[in-house]
């Protein structure tokens, strides 16, 4: 092969002379040459920027060597269609068609690692992380990401674009040489070849002997797992991330496994260290069934608000150590039960719906509001609450379809959804829907009608306002910060809404026969230079309303508790499969438990002492100060085995859980002890 062009000393005609000698294969030689070049100077750039993380590892040989490596596997992958094409189109009679795909191909691979690439920036700082599931999974929801980006990141977004474009227009023009590239040589020595170089292929994808290719748990060579991220590449990254979506099911695995029994077993015993009587039922068919009868016997049970606060962290929390935006919360907590130490299971909206609304545990699959097989019979509060008479309704200042919010509550005991198209004449409308001045005037509303038709009522509302770009009405608050687009000045807003709602519920026939819950799903930008920083999982949470006293809740608590504890305190005795803990049941002083997803890693705490678990790593044994609010790791405690054991167990249920479809209340779990028709599971 020749390449018919014309002379020139521009570099990249004589590097294509020199690849003249690979025949059909010179494109895809050259993509690699291209690919790494760019690859490696994005990494090198996101290394300058978190130099600070990076240098505290002390690894900065190994990212900018090992991440070649990782780069080699993705140019590999790209590289496939091209290499199983070359002995068909290769040949001299179709040499014109191979010309014209080979370039087509070459550039679009380029295009898309760059605009991965320059995408990334952004998304670390906004995730902590390399682009990842997220990335796919927000590619769902085009309007309010497009909001968003518009909103917040409107320069970032012009100059991805602008470079991606000029990213297509230089490889075409580097390409130029090529799509005049004459047919030499013989199309025998093309298919004897051929096999060689799809073997070289291969084993590059693979890149290693052993017997599992590689993966990014290899490449986790530090504690800080988005300097780890470094060493990918982003479309590895999310390449990789959708093909674990594939199993999602078993994911759980990537920490070890259990027999289903030793899992229940071992669950099951993890309770008693908390004092907690209440009863495991033995159903096949729900195996963590639990009798629970309500600490606080009423005459009719209360009615329940669940208030879901977007974001908020304890990061915005003065009392728990915070910036202090927040005095709205901090005025109302001395009206009911307020956690110290409650965490959050993981890092997004969905994870906290499935924690506190559910009861499940996290797992690194996806959470339950978005698996197929939790779309309907899946054990949700309003479907045990619905046999008590209750109707269930979710208010949203959005749309509800978002991450398959309305799909999943609709199918799992909830009648009602309330969302942007319910509002008329909105006080403001932003990127994510209406402000939460809306939302939580709209939720007045309806209860204040709910009370009037004396209805039973579980109603699930889910705020807004503090999520990026962080848009709110002027006027209402006095700014913490210039400028005002910030996510201090958004929870401040979202606290003032909050404290203008109370003192409304507060004076309405309502409160006294309602009981609410103020949580966050998650707090913002979730990051650490730690396997999982736990500080950043640290969320507020206060129960008040009706004859809820005060009281300060010391205990470590994950999300998962809140549903159970809300039963015994509305009134309510069911059977229910949620492994959460009551904590009406419980003394002040004990440890407490708390577990936390975080992307690959699951943290399981008691007390102070972390055990994280890792995919195909052994397991990382720490002691978390609460009031320095670091991880620090330490040398496996005497009692490692059994909090390992422990964490895997938990790790796994909920995945077992879910593959089975037996996280539900069967319909003969109780007898039917009560004579009221609205209550057919009662156990009072």
């Amino acid at each position: 092969m020749q390449l018919s062009v014309s002379e020139s000393n521009l570099p990249h005609r004589a590097l294509w002379s020199r690849l003249q000698i690979l025949g059909p294969y010179a494109p895809v030689a050259f993509m690699f040459l291209v690919g790494l070049l760019l690859l490696s100077l994005s990494r090198a750039g996101l290394m300058v920027w978190q130099a600070e993380r990076v240098m505290a590892t002390g690894i900065w040989p190994e990212i900018l060597l090992q991440g070649i490596r990782v780069d080699v596997i993705q140019l590999g992958l790209l590289a496939i269609p091209l290499v199983l094409l070359v002995p068909v189109l290769g040949t001299r009679r179709l040499w014109p068609v191979w010309r014209i795909l080979s370039v087509v191909w070459v550039v679009l691979s380029i295009v898309v690692l760059v605009l991965l690439e320059v995408s990334t920036p952004t998304f670390i700082a906004e995730y902590d992380a390399r682009p990842n599931r997220l990335f796919v999974e927000y590619l769902k929801y085009p309007h309010e990401v497009i909001a968003m980006l518009w909103g917040g990141f409107r320069l970032e977004l012009f100059a991805g674009i602008a470079l991606t474009a000029l990213a297509g227009f230089g490889m075409a023009q580097l390409m130029r040489p090529w799509r005049e590239a004459a047919h030499r040589g013989s199309d025998w020595v093309l298919w004897l070849t051929w096999p060689l170089v799809f073997l070289l292929l291969a084993l590059a994808i693979r890149s290693t002997l052993d017997h599992r290719p590689a993966n990014p748990a290899l490449f986790a060579l530090s504690n800080d797992t988005m300097v780890n991220s470094l060493i990918l590449n982003s479309a590895w990254s999310v390449a990789h991330a959708v093909y674990a979506m594939r199993n999602e099911a078993r994911s759980s695995e990537i920490y070890g496994k259990l027999a289903s029994d030793e899992i229940i077993e071992a669950v099951k015993a993890a309770r008693v260290q908390s004092l907690d009587d209440r009863p495991w039922l033995d159903d096949e068919a729900a195996p963590t069934l639990i009798a629970q009868s309500a600490t606080h016997a009423r005459e009719r049970p209360l009615n329940l608000v669940i208030i879901l606060e977007e974001s908020l962290g304890a990061t915005f929390v003065g009392s728990l150590g915070g910036v202090g935006v927040t005095p709205e919360l901090e005025r109302l907590k001395a009206h009911g039960w307020w956690f110290e130490q409650l965490y959050a299971t993981g890092t997004r909206s969905i994870r906290g719906i499935e924690a506190v609304v559910t009861g499940f545990p996290p797992m690194p699959a996806q959470a339950v509001v978005k698996l197929d097989l939790a779309q309907e019979n899946f054990s949700t509060l309003a479907q045990i609450l619905g046999p008590h008479g209750y109707e269930s309704e979710f208010i949203y200042g959005g749309e509800s379809h978002f991450d398959n919010m309305r799909r999943f509550l609709l199918g799992n005991g909830f009648s009602r959804v309330t969302d942007q198209k319910d509002y008329v004449n909105p006080v403001f409308s932003g990127s994510w829907g209406v402000s939460d001045e809306d939302l939580l005037n709209k939720t007045h509303e309806r209860l204040l009608q709910k009370h009037a038709e004396g209805k039973a009522s579980f109603t699930f509302v889910f705020t807004s306002s503090n999520h990026s770009p962080f848009e709110f009405p002027d006027g209402r608050i006095e700014l913490h910060e210039e400028p005002k687009g910030t996510e201090n000045n958004a929870v401040k807003y979202a606290d003032y809404a909050l404290g203008r709602f109370f003192d409304q519920a507060m004076a309405s026939p309502y409160w006294q026969d309602t009981v609410f819950l103020v949580v966050a799903d998650h707090d913002i930008r979730v990051r650490g230079d730690t396997l999982v920083p736990v500080e950043r999982f640290h969320i507020p949470g206060l129960i008040l309303g009706a004859d809820i006293p005060p009281r300060s809740v010391t205990t470590v608590a994950s999300q998962i508790d809140l549903a159970p504890t809300l039963l015994s305190l509305i009134g309510v005795s069911s059977a229910h499969p949620m492994i959460g803990r009551d904590l009406t049941r419980e003394p002040d002083g004990l440890p407490g438990r708390a577990m936390m997803q975080y992307d690959q890693h699951y943290a399981w705490m008691e007390g102070n002492q972390v055990v994280v678990l890792r995919p195909e790593k052994p397991a990382a044994h720490g002691v978390y100060d609460p009031q320095s609010k670091r991880l620090s790791l330490e040398p496996p405690p005497e009692q490692a085995a059994t909090l390992e054991r422990r964490a895997l167990a938990h790790a796994l249920l909920p995945a077992w859980l879910y593959r089975e479809q037996r996280y539900r209340v069967p319909d003969d779990a109780l007898p039917q002890l009560a004579d009221d028709p609205r209550d057919k599971r009662s156990m009072l």
